[in-house]
């Protein structure tokens, strides 16, 4: 499960966020988990929640959002929405398909406090 490791290096902005801006306590995370990005949404959190005790992801409330896939179709030069890598191109059936977008992980925004 690389959902774990993923977690851990969400922490590792965090902490490194909190270091370098001087906040202590994190009470909101949004994340970006696009479509594409082959991530269990569902085990992201699952390892957020268990590595958050004695972190500063204790007591954060955590979002996670899912960017819909998008891919430029070269057979049809238009750009589609997908579901996943591999699907065919809705418009023309072809399989030229270039993902563009729902590809990233990322932290969005930290809501924090210095106290």
């Amino acid at each position: 499960m690389h959902e774990a490791s993923l977690a851990g290096g969400v922490l590792q902005v965090v902490e490194d966020t909190a270091q370098r801006e001087g906040f202590a306590r994190l009470l909101a995370l949004r994340l970006e988990a696009g479509q594409l990005a082959g991530v269990d949404i569902r085990a992201l959190r699952f390892a957020l929640e268990s590595i958050a005790p004695g972190t500063l992801l204790e007591g954060a409330r955590i979002d996670i959002d899912e960017p819909p896939g998008q891919a430029w179709c070269m057979a049809c030069s238009q750009s589609v929405a997908i579901q996943q890598r591999g699907d065919a191109c809705p418009n023309c059936g072809g399989f030229q398909l270039q993902p563009t977008g729902g590809l990233e992980l990322r932290v969005v925004d930290m809501h924090v406090s210095d106290t």
